[in-house]
């Protein structure tokens, strides 16, 4: 026990230390630095996968936009920016930050103007998904952004990988402004830029802190940066908590719609529900809930039910439902 407790020991102080030389420093920077830089390469994949993920995005296909995920370049210059500016290095900083802003100013022009080519009137589940970020895409964030950052540390963890789980959190976001403003949508738009500076953010911190805990720059160098990175992050953490909570009171509300159909009256119970939908910023909330139904539903009916979720919830809903009739068709011709 004592030797195995010895060689795990040993792993986390070499985790720690064996990057520690100037040589392995400057060969970092080279490295990041030629990551960072606003070439022909880098616009023809910032190009490419914009366009793919912004078809994905309108054909709500999530393989399609896997597929952009892949070759999605945004994740290089931030772990160039992140390096940068532990150490300082301005004009390595500026490359960086010149490369992310244009492309993404980039995939924004290019989604926005496909959106409006196309011109669909509603966009579906994998676009209205990126509108409402929560503290759990931080935590994708950080948790992306530490294995890219490990992965320049030690080379037996694959770039690809961690490139790829980038990614994940850059583009489509990116693509879901350009579709809000196609369709005037602030509210769209607006959750998804908030998506995209939660996931830069939380990329961009973590990749300074594995950078810092593998030894490359000194703690007392880079608490200021840190700081900085800690602080815009913790701003952001905000609008997210109220998001999430929104996100777990939406959970408790299914909950006690589907309560209500399953154990309710027998009214209730003649309703099949099949999705529903909350709008949190009018007062009050309005539930929509498309339900299925055998008989006519009547504003008494709505009435009832919405007082049962108003108790239930403790606050108020106005309750809005979409009723589809059930059509029994036989192979029996109709008596007359």
């Amino acid at each position: 026990m004592k030797q195995v407790f010895t060689h795990w020991l040993h792993q986390l102080q070499s985790f720690r230390y064996h990057r520690r030389s100037p040589e392995s420093l400057s060969q970092l920077i080279q490295i990041l630095y030629a990551e960072s830089q606003l070439n022909v390469p880098y616009i023809v994949l910032i190009i490419s996968s914009c366009v793919i993920a912004t078809f994905g995005l309108l054909a709500n296909s999530a393989a399609v936009i896997i597929g952009a995920m892949v070759i999605a370049p945004l994740m290089l210059p931030i772990r160039g920016l992140a390096l940068a500016a532990l150490i300082g290095e301005l004009k390595m900083f500026r490359e960086a930050a010149t490369a992310l802003i244009v492309g993404t100013l980039m995939a924004i022009g290019i989604s926005w103007m496909l959106g409006m080519i196309v011109g669909l009137e509603a966009y579906g589940s994998e676009i209205m998904a990126r509108s409402q970020p929560t503290l759990l895409d931080l935590g994708i964030a950080v948790a992306a952004g530490a294995v890219s950052a490990y992965a320049m540390a030690e080379p037996r963890v694959s770039n690809t990988l961690a490139g790829t789980a980038i990614a994940v959190a850059l583009m489509p976001p990116v693509c879901t402004i350009g579709l809000g403003i196609a369709q005037w949508n602030t509210s769209l738009s607006g959750g998804a830029t908030l998506l995209y500076l939660t996931n830069l953010l939380g990329i961009t911190l973590a990749c300074m802190l594995v950078f810092v805990l593998v030894g490359y720059i000194p703690l007392h160098q880079s608490r200021r940066p840190l700081s900085i990175a800690a602080a815009l992050t913790a701003l952001l953490m905000i609008p997210l908590a109220i998001s999430f909570s929104r996100l777990i009171e939406q959970v408790r509300l299914q909950q006690k719609v589907r309560q209500a159909l399953l154990r309710g009256t027998l009214t209730f119970q003649r309703l099949d529900l099949l999705n529903m939908e909350t709008t949190w910023v009018t007062d009050p909330p309005v539930v929509r809930i498309n339900v299925r139904a055998r008989e006519p539903v009547t504003p008494k009916q709505v009435e009832l039910m919405e007082q049962f979720i108003q108790q239930r919830m403790q606050r108020p809903f106005r309750l809005v439902l979409q009723v589809s009739n059930i059509e029994e068709v036989t192979s029996e011709a109709p008596l007359p």
